[in-house]
C-alpha cells in the first residue's frame, strides 16, 4: 500500500507533466477507472489523460523512480482484471486522449494510429478511402481501442480471414518501464519506415497479448486491404452441439468467410430480447439500408428479414452465422455456396438475418454488460484445439448439471458463444448472467435510454460469490482439457504449469523492460 508521502511525491511529478485536467482526482473517476465489466480493484491514486508520447513517456518515468505501480486502460471493455489494480497506490494512464490517426498510407498499405483510437473511429475513417485492416475490431468496437486489443487479443470482425488482431498488426512503439522508447520491426530502423513487422526477431509479437506488463503502447501501425465490395450471407440452426462444432471446423478449414460466430439458444434469446419493438427494428432496418451497396440490395435484405421473423432464430437450439466476401458478388456468393454445401449435412439453412445486420452494423453499444432483464454479465472463455472440444463440452455439460441447484437457488443462468479461429482453434465462451446491482460502469458506459428501461436488482454478495467460484472452477475445467486463452489479464492461471524455460525467458524479458517492476504488477501471473 502507498504511504501518502508516496502518492503526494507522484502527484506533484504527474502536475508538473501533465497540463490542467489532464490528471483526475475525484473519487468518482478514481473509482470508474479502477474497475472493468465484472470487478473493481483498489483505486488508483490519480488517473492520467497524457495527450501526446512525450508525456506518456515523462509519466512512465515519474513512476519508475517513485517506485508508483501503473495500469493502462483502453476503452475499458475487458472483464478479466486486465487494467484494474492488484494493491493499492498505483496510477491509472487512459489513452483517450491518445486518440489520433497519425497517418494513412494508402502507398504503403498502411494506418498508424496512436493507442486511444476505437476500432469504430479508425473503420469508418478508412472506409471513406475504400480500404480496411484486415481484422477490424471486436463488436465492442465503439468503445474498444486499438491499443487495449493488442494488448489483450481480440477476435470477430474479420477473423475468418485475418486471424486475431496482432496478425493485422507491422510495428509498435513502446514506452519501457524506464520511459525509454522502442520501436519494432523495419521502424527500428535508421530510416524508420513502419511497413515490414518480421525484420529480424519480432519484437512486436513480446507486446500482443502481454496486458500491458512489458511495456505502454504509444503508437500503432497495421495492414490495410482494399475494401471487398461485395458479400455473401449463411445462417444455420443446429440441433446438437456436435453438428455444430463440425460444421465450423469444415468451414474455418477451408477459410471461406470474413467472419462468423455461433450461439446457443440462451445467448439468442436475451439477443431477441434485445432488440424487440418496433422502434429497435426501425433502428436496424435503418442502418441495414444505409450499409447496403445499393437502394435495391438493402431492400431486398430487409424484405428477408421481415419475412424471415424471429422464430427460426427462437426456435434453434444452436445457431452459426457466416459473413463471405468478394471482389465481385459472384465470388461472395460462390463462397457462400461452398459454406452451405459444407454445413448442409449438419444443420438445416435459415434466414440470414443476423450476419446482415451485424455486417451492416458491426459495432454494438456496450448494453451487452448487462443481462436482458438487468442482470449482471460476465463470460470466461478457452481456446481449445478441434479435437479436445467434445471432451471439454461433455466435462462442462457435467458440472452445469452438478451445478444446477446452485444455479437455480441463485438466479444463476448461463449461455454460450462459439468461433473457430482459423483452422486450428476453437472458441469455446460460457456466459454468466445473475441477479445483482448494477456498478458505476454500468452508469457511465451503457446507454442512459436502454438502462432506464432495465429492472433494476439489489446487491446480490451470495449469488456474486457462487458467481465467482464458478467462474473460476470453470477456467479450471478448461485448463484440464488443454486451453488457451485471449485477454490473460490477472484471472487466467497463464503462468501456472508453463513450460519452465519459457517463463524464465519472460521473466528476464520483464527484469530488462521494467526493471522496477511497476507495469501491470500481477498481469500474466508476473
Amino acid at each position: 500500500m502507498a504511504t501518502a508521502t508516496k502518492a503526494s511525491g507522484i502527484l506533484e511529478r504527474l502536475g508538473a507533466i501533465l497540463p490542467a485536467g489532464g490528471l483526475l482526482l475525484g473519487e468518482d473517476d478514481r473509482s470508474f477507472y479502477g474497475m472493468d465489466v465484472y470487478h473493481a480493484g483498489p483505486p488508483p491514486v490519480a488517473v492520467a489523460l497524457p495527450a501526446s508520447i512525450a508525456e506518456l513517456q515523462a509519466i512512465v518515468a515519474a513512476c519508475a523512480e517513485t517506485g508508483t505501480a501503473l495500469a493502462v486502460r483502453g476503452g475499458g471493455a475487458s472483464y478479466t482484471d486486465g487494467y484494474t489494480h492488484a494493491a493499492g497506490g498505483g496510477l491509472t494512464i487512459s489513452t483517450e486522449r491518445l486518440n489520433r490517426i497519425v497517418e494513412i498510407d494508402e502507398m504503403d498499405a498502411t494506418v498508424t494510429v496512436e493507442p486511444g483510437v476505437t476500432w469504430a473511429q479508425l473503420h469508418e475513417a478508412l472506409a471513406q478511402k475504400g480500404w480496411r485492416t484486415p481484422f477490424f475490431g471486436p463488436f465492442s468496437g465503439l468503445v474498444a481501442t486499438i491499443g487495449g486489443a493488442l494488448s489483450q487479443n481480440a477476435v470477430s470482425h474479420g477473423t475468418g480471414a485475418a486471424g486475431v488482431s496482432a496478425e493485422s498488426l507491422l510495428s509498435l512503439e513502446i514506452v519501457t518501464g524506464t520511459g525509454a522508447l522502442l520501436k519494432t520491426g523495419s521502424a527500428g530502423s535508421a530510416v524508420a519506415d513502419p511497413f515490414f513487422r518480421h525484420f529480424g526477431p519480432d519484437l512486436a509479437g513480446l507486446f500482443t497479448g502481454d496486458c500491458g506488463a512489458l511495456g505502454v503502447k504509444a503508437r500503432i501501425t497495421l495492414k490495410l486491404q482494399r475494401v471487398k465490395a461485395h458479400a455473401g450471407y449463411v445462417s444455420f440452426r443446429f440441433d446438437r452441439f456436435d453438428a455444430l462444432h463440425e460444421a465450423l471446423r469444415a468451414v474455418s478449414a477451408e477459410q471461406l468467410d470474413d467472419e462468423h460466430f455461433a450461439v446457443d439458444a440462451q445467448i439468442q434469446r436475451a439477443q431477441l430480447e434485445r432488440a424487440s419493438g418496433a422502434g429497435a427494428k426501425l433502428g436496424i432496418a435503418r442502418q441495414v439500408m444505409d450499409g447496403s451497396g445499393s437502394f435495391l440490395d438493402g431492400a431486398k435484405k430487409l424484405a428477408k428479414m421481415a419475412m424471415a421473423g424471429d422464430k427460426d432464430l427462437a426456435l434453434a437450439p444452436f445457431a452459426a452465422h457466416w459473413v463471405t466476401e468478394g471482389v465481385s458478388q459472384g465470388e461472395a456468393l460462390d463462397r457462400a455456396a461452398r459454406i452451405r454445401a459444407l454445413v448442409a449435412g449438419h444443420g438445416t439453412e435459415m434466414a440470414a438475418t443476423v450476419p446482415t445486420v451485424t455486417r451492416a452494423v458491426p459495432f454494438q453499444p456496450l448494453t451487452n454488460t448487462l443481462g436482458s432483464r438487468g442482470e449482471r454479465w460476465v463470460p470466461v472463455h478457452g481456446l481449445f484445439a478441434h479435437s479436445a472440444v467434445m471432451g471439454f463440452h461433455h466435462a462442462l455439460q457435467d458440472y452445469w448439471r452438478a451445478s444446477a441447484g446452485v444455479m437455480e437457488a441463485h438466479g444463476i443462468h448461463s449461455g454460450t458463444m462459439f468461433m473457430s479461429v482459423g483452422p486450428n482453434a476453437f472458441l469455446y465462451e460460457p456466459t454468466f448472467n445473475w441477479p445483482d446491482a448494477q456498478t458505476p460502469y454500468h452508469a457511465r458506459v451503457v446507454p442512459a435510454g436502454y438502462l432506464a428501461k432495465l429492472p433494476v436488482h439489489r446487491a446480490n454478495p451470495a449469488a456474486a460469490a457462487e458467481v465467482k467460484r464458478m467462474k473460476t472452477e470453470v477456467a479450471d475445467l478448461m485448463a484440464a482439457h488443454g486451453s488457451a486463452h485471449f485477454q490473460i489479464g490477472k484471472f487466467y492461471p497463464y503462468a501456472r504449469g508453463r513450460n519452465e524455460p519459457a517463463m524464465a525467458l519472460l521473466r528476464a524479458i520483464k527484469a530488462e523492460l521494467d526493471p522496477r517492476g511497476i507495469l501491470n504488477p500481477g498481469a500474466l501471473g508476473l
